[in-house]
């Protein structure tokens, strides 16, 4: 199977969103995403730069996303977040994660950062012996902690 892993481009924002949607069903939470196609446009391209986004392409179209952004860790220095590694359902087991995910690292190492950080949930066996077998160490001892747009709203309410 012939692919091209890319930068991805402002006319990719609609097929990256159906893969970021493909995830959110497959992860069971099929009307979490709230991000639009406008939103990736403007995040990803506008004045301040989120996030880049690398797409794995084929005559079928954009088959896989690997999206990441910039953090900053205390211990370690700059480190990227990982966000998403997104392979089609029926691409999956070609190679082309293994291709974005050899995409991300050599970003990483470009950028010169000391991490490269994500998250894998606890039931995708399938993703967690990937990572592992790429020589990623999945930290089974921490959680993940996060406040969303209602969270934070509570939050502040609590502060007045």
């Amino acid at each position: 199977m012939e692919y091209t892993i890319r930068k991805a481009r402002i006319e990719d924002m609609e097929q990256v969103l159906n893969l970021v949607q493909e995830l959110a069903d497959f992860e069971k939470e099929p009307d979490a995403v709230e991000v639009t196609k406008d939103d990736l446009v403007k995040d990803g391209f506008g004045e301040q730069k989120m996030f880049q986004c690398f797409v794995a392409e084929t005559e079928k179209g954009i088959v896989g996303i690997a999206l990441v952004y910039p953090r900053y860790s205390t211990w370690k220095g700059p480190v990227i977040h990982l966000e998403d590694l997104i392979v089609s359902e029926n691409m999956r087991g070609t190679g082309l994660g293994t291709a974005l995910l050899d995409q991300v690292v050599k970003y990483g190492a470009e950028l010169g950062v000391k991490r490269i950080s994500w998250e894998v949930l606890d039931w995708n066996e399938p993703a967690i012996d990937f990572y592992e077998k790429k020589g990623a160490n999945v930290l089974r001892d921490w959680d993940v902690v996060h406040l969303d747009e209602e969270g934070i709203k509570n939050y502040l309410g609590r502060l007045d």
